[in-house]
């Protein structure tokens, strides 16, 4: 007995919520993860320092067929694509274009359409376009109750106790766990330091929490 075919879907769950239909499986798609990086240059240094600063949203895009000209009775293809199309426009309710969820077999993708372009390469003799290639790409969505199930991430909110090794110093540790080589001087003031350039390896660091700071001596 042959395996079902599994046909591409999108379902809106946004606003007018409902399920439109893929003409024709994708051939292929592309799956995009990335992460943003800061990129600082203290002076001595010969390259810059690195920082990850966040994660980016993944990216799914893909090239949809469709084609009424086969087995669809020549009707205008656009009555089939600008219902792809209307889920760029912004809905009345949620001041925002819908939420959609795109799953074809095993892939499951919550998102929003980021970008859609649409190439017409057949006509009728009126010059009704009757097939269209649409070029889709979606940006994964997560509610803020979703993002908040990841698992707690370390961070400047908790105070903590640096050992400093050989090759580091305290302005490398006030970018590490500040994004700012200016705030060395926090790190040395709670650790009781008055000249930095008297740090030898092995010697420990308290580095204190940003909000501690805002309360003692109304950092910024």
């Amino acid at each position: 007995m042959g395996q079902e075919l599994a046909k591409a879907k999108i379902i809106v769950r946004d606003g007018q919520r409902r399920e439109i239909p893929v003409l024709f499986n994708p051939t292929e798609y592309s799956l995009e993860l990335s992460n943003r990086y800061q990129k600082s240059s203290p002076p001595g240094l010969s390259s810059p320092i690195i920082q990850f600063v966040n994660g980016e949203a993944d990216t799914l895009s893909m090239d949809l067929y469709f084609d009424t000209h086969t087995d669809g009775g020549d009707r205008p293809v656009t009555e089939i694509t600008e219902q792809f199309a209307s889920l760029m426009r912004i809905d009345g309710d949620l001041h925002a274009p819908p939420r959609i969820e795109f799953h074809w077999g095993f892939l499951e993708f919550s998102a929003v359409i980021e970008r859609i372009s649409q190439k017409f390469t057949m006509f009728r003799s009126d010059g009704m376009p009757l097939r269209a290639t649409l070029n889709v790409s979606f940006t994964q969505y997560k509610t803020l109750a979703e993002e908040l199930q990841q698992p707690r991430r370390r961070s400047a909110d908790k105070t903590k106790r640096r050992v400093m090794s050989s090759d580091d110093s305290i302005w490398l540790v006030a970018h590490r766990e500040y994004g700012e080589i200016r705030l060395w001087r926090r790190i040395a003031i709670a650790s009781g330091i008055s000249d930095p350039r008297s740090i030898v390896p092995g010697d420990a660091l308290i580095v204190p929490q940003i909000a501690d700071f805002k309360r003692r001596d109304g950092t910024p």
